[in-house]
């Protein structure tokens, strides 16, 4: 039975198959469809749908989780909008109403509290009369034993104690007019009280506010207080009118004002400070409203110094400063001086003091805008873990596998699943969007919804096309749950956040002052960082997508068969990329410690030629020394009590060309610290140092181009080659081309570096030594003049330090060298001179032979017999010398120091021959003093026990 199918035109294959079957086989053919892109997806797009809809409860769950945030949130603002009450708002009160029941709110200035008044919006400041400060009834100044020409203290009993105002000048006369002129016995005109007010001087005795949108002296129920010389007018009423066209009554006091003249601006001070609230407590309080020192003026110059107090507060440390009424009293000054010239008829009218304009201000704590950023990220955060678990599910299962069995293509699958997310999670934004709006947050209200759109939809894609990429890494959904929270912690989430933070910051500022939040105009913004977000987001999207194209096809999996990393060569060419990462070291320079004088030390004589040589050349420099340390010094400050620890201590030195010279000495002496101020690691905290002529303190960079350092510890970059590393340091030293390549090969081949392609592995697969041998060699390549060497030969074996000191010796001889080491063999063989430290000093210096000779004049004799011969021996070396010092004993072998001077070798020689007749000698020798010897003697001798 032959069954007939219906064939795609285009599929031939089906055809094809049938004609290589025998004709007399009876074949069934099922029905073979070729199935279309449009075809896959509508399969793929349904059986998603279908998938969703098994999943409601996730699905419900995911969308409420939002609402109930934004719910949650819209709470918080009315409870907490409820708890600010009316103090961080303007003013309001409900003012009875004229002829008719009832009464109605008025909301500004005039009916606000001083913690209400900074938020109202004033277009038109009322003008407050200038005032000045007086001090209250019962602290103005009376009579006490500093200033008996002040009223009797009794006045306080009564409450009627006048104001005193002091005043002091050069010229006791010119000073007595101007204090005459300073207050004005003027009538208040009730027809213009703001300009009859200003023509007299008011006071007051309340305490100022932070703010001149209203001035508690007209708000509190306290008289206005007019200081007039005498009071002659009895309290009475005026009426001022505000900005808002309403009068306010206030009751007028006068109070008698004197002026009293003190000898010098010392004694106003002193009265002032004797007499003020938190001075003395001893003392009787005695304040002033103000007080003056006229100084030096005359008819042609006007020069007065004012008093005032600034401490009148009822706040706390913590609230911002009051205003201070120091207006009135310069204005007093003024028209004082103008009297002075031009008659008391004169007048400097301060008419008013207001604040400038300001709109309305409310404190409304956003918290939609405040705190969303922290909690949207939690409902996006949700998006990534619904594309990851579905794809590894996928996977997990071979559901993918058994796709691609039945014809869906990757194409196919990777389009349509990113669709399918891409309306899913849009309408979810979408959904939290318009639900946070029409609760009311102004997080979404006030930012312009198409950047809101734009910001969503870039996320979603990007967190999809993350999901995809992460799925590669994941073979089962509980490891893909389990290594949920270190995948969130890859996620770009900076990004994310930032453009929420942007959103958040533009809302709250709409909120708080009225306007409108983040539009497309806003992007412009130099603070404003949602382009680069964007900018970010789309990269983000694009980069992510791209690798997981190339991790789909190449990632291991358990079905199906990767390609080879590489596959995709045959469509691009692979450039290498070489770089290296520039390396640097900083040092950071003390602060200067004054230093001990300098002296030459008497006691040794040949660091006080060292010392002289140095100051000659200072003032004769000679081409010839390449190196010249003047008095170096290095000061560590007085930490924890301990004094200033000294590291180097008037350090001087001269280095020929080609001349070696080496710094022995223990632990800590100082000598690295010597080396570091002169490469340039260490400023010196007094002194210097000339390299080539050039100070270090001001010309170090020049001296870099003409110096090699091999420095104590290996400074290489572990992933560089020897050979790498000297072509670096050779370019910085200009070595160029064919010079280049032959001064490295010299060089390698000079430190045992080149044969076996040594030179061409890593560093960090060198051993100690081997480091050590290059430090060596770069500090020596390009010919520096000036090398420094700290402990060259460290790490190193037999062989390779007798070939390092080859190489040292014939590198000497155009360049001055520096050299520390602990070893008095690798001293003698290189260095022309030896200098050594104790205690950041230099002790002595000269060749190897000099201080043998200088410290030494001892022959050292051992001798081991039995232990019960000891004392025999002892009284054989007494006779040879009496000043015989025994320096030894352990088991029987004894060490002694003979004086040259008193012993000769003949002698020794002789006498132990001798005693070998009835001595049991079974060892014994004669030597000379060795360099180890005196470095040990110069150690101890600087309090310093020497490790050899």
């Amino acid at each position: 039975m032959t069954n007939t199918c219906a064939l795609d035109p285009e599929s031939s294959t089906a055809t094809k198959r049938q004609k290589n079957f025998p004709e007399s086989s009876t074949i069934s053919v099922g029905p073979l469809y070729y199935t279309s892109y449009r075809t896959q997806a509508d399969a793929l797009f349904r059986k998603n749908l279908t998938y969703q809809k098994r999943n409601w409860k996730t699905n419900s769950c995911m969308v409420c989780f939002p609402l109930t945030l934004c719910v949650l949130l819209v709470v918080i603002q009315v409870v907490v909008n409820y708890l600010l009450g009316s103090d961080f708002q303007c003013g309001c009160k409900c003012v009875p109403n004229t002829g008719r029941p009832g009464c109605t709110k008025h909301c500004g200035v005039e009916y606000s509290n001083q913690d209400q008044v900074e938020f109202c919006e004033v277009s038109f400041p009322q003008g407050w009369p200038a005032i000045l400060q007086v001090p209250r009834p019962e602290y103005r100044a009376v009579r006490n034993a500093g200033s008996p020409e002040l009223q009797d203290a009794t006045c306080r009993n009564d409450g009627n104690c006048e104001c005193t105002i002091l005043y002091t000048g050069s010229n006791k006369t010119l000073a007595d007019t101007m204090a005459s002129y300073l207050l004005s016995d003027g009538l208040l005109n009730s027809s213009d009280p703001l300009y009859s007010l200003a023509s007299v001087v008011t006071g007051t005795d309340a305490h100022p506010w932070d703010t001149l949108l209203l001035e508690s002296a007209f708000v509190k129920q306290t008289p206005i207080q007019l200081l007039q010389n005498t009071c002659y007018v009895p309290a009475f009423n005026l009426s001022i009118p505000n900005a808002a066209g309403v009068s306010v009554n206030k009751e007028f006091e006068c109070v008698p004002t004197t002026a009293l003249y003190l000898g010098s601006a010392i004694s106003i001070n002193d009265e002032l400070y004797r007499g003020f609230r938190k001075g003395n407590p001893a003392m009787q309080i005695n304040e002033f409203p103000v007080a003056y020192d006229f100084g030096g003026t005359s008819a042609s110059r006007f020069d007065v110094k004012i008093w005032f107090n600034g401490t009148y507060s009822n706040k706390t440390s913590h609230d911002p400063p009051n205003l201070i009424r120091v207006s009135r009293s310069l204005n007093m000054a003024s028209q004082a001086f103008l009297r002075f010239l031009m008659g008391p008829a004169a007048q400097i009218p301060l008419l008013f003091v207001k604040e400038m304009p300001k709109p309305s201000m409310q404190l409304r704590l956003d918290f939609s805008s405040l705190l969303g950023p922290h909690f949207y990220m939690w409902v996006l955060g949700f998006l990534y873990p619904v594309v990851l678990t579905a794809l590894v599910y996928e996977k997990q299962y071979h559901l993918r596998m058994m796709m691609k069995m039945h014809g869906l293509g990757d194409l196919s699958y990777w389009t349509i699943t990113y669709i399918y997310f891409l309306v899913l999670f849009m309408i979810y934004m979408f959904c939290f969007i318009m639900f946070g709006s029409a609760v009311g947050l102004n997080f979404f209200l006030k930012n312009d919804y198409g950047i809101q759109f734009v910001f969503a939809f870039l996320y979603v894609n990007m967190i999809i096309a993350f999901g995809f990429l992460s799925s590669n890494f994941f073979w089962d959904v509980k490891t893909a749950t389990g290594g949920l929270v270190l995948a969130l912690e890859i996620i770009p989430a900076f990004a994310t956040y930032r453009g929420l933070f942007e959103f958040s910051q533009y809302s709250f500022s709409a909120v708080y002052a009225n306007t409108d939040g983040m539009g497309w105009d806003n992007l412009t913004d130099s603070k404003n960082g949602l382009s680069d977000v964007v900018i970010i987001l789309f990269m983000e999207w694009f980069i992510f997508m791209l690798l997981t194209v190339y991790l789909d096809q190449v990632a291991v999996s358990e079905s199906g068969i990767n390609k080879h990393p590489l596959f995709f060569l045959s469509y691009f060419f692979k450039r290498k990329m070489e770089g290296s990462a520039p390396f640097c070291e900083e040092s950071k320079a003390m602060a200067h410690i004054n230093p001990e004088d300098d002296e030459l030390p008497g006691d040794r004589p040949d660091v006080a030629r060292e010392k002289k040589l140095v100051q000659e050349l200072r003032s004769r420099p000679d081409k010839l020394y390449s190196i010249i340390c003047d008095n170096l010094k290095r000061v560590y400050p007085s930490t924890d009590g301990n004094p200033p620890k000294y590291a180097v201590r008037t350090f001087s030195l001269a280095v020929a060309r080609g001349e070696c010279v080496g710094m022995l000495g223990p632990n800590g002496a100082g000598k690295t610290s010597s080396i570091n101020m002169m490469i340039g690691f260490l400023k010196p905290t007094a002194g210097t140092a000339y390299i080539q002529g050039m100070n270090i303190l001001t010309e170090m960079d020049s001296i870099y181009s003409c110096m090699g350092v091999c420095p104590q510890h290996d400074l290489l970059w572990g992933q560089l080659t020897a050979h790498e590393h000297l072509l670096f340091y050779g370019r910085l030293k200009n070595l160029k081309g064919a010079e280049l390549n032959s001064a490295v090969e010299r060089s390698l081949k000079s430190v045992n570096l080149f044969d076996n392609k040594i030179g061409d592995k890593q560093c960090r697969k060198y051993s100690g030594g081997m480091k050590r041998r290059l430090s060596v060699a770069i500090s020596l390549i390009g010919n520096p003049q000036v090398v420094y060497m700290d402990e060259p030969s460290t790490g190193l074996d037999p062989a390779s330090r007798y070939n390092l000191w080859s190489v040292i010796r014939e590198s000497k001889q155009d360049r001055a060298i520096i050299l520390t080491t602990h070893s008095m063999e690798e001293a003698e063989a290189l260095c022309d001179r030896v200098g050594i430290f104790v205690n950041g000093e230099l002790q002595c210096i000269g060749n190897a032979k000099e201080l043998r000779h200088r410290f030494g004049g001892l022959y050292v004799l051992t001798i081991t017999t039995p232990v019960n011969e000891e004392a025999e021996v002892i009284g054989l070396v007494k006779k040879l010398s009496k000043d015989t010092r025994k320096v030894y004993d352990l088991g029987g072998t004894q060490k002694f120091e003979l004086p040259k001077a008193e012993v000769s070798v003949a002698d020794v020689f002789m006498t132990v021959e001798q005693a070998k007749q009835r001595l049991h000698i079974q060892a014994w020798g004669l030597s000379d003093t060795t360099l180890e010897d005196v470095f040990i003697k110069v150690s101890k001798a600087g309090g310093v026990v020497a490790l050899t």
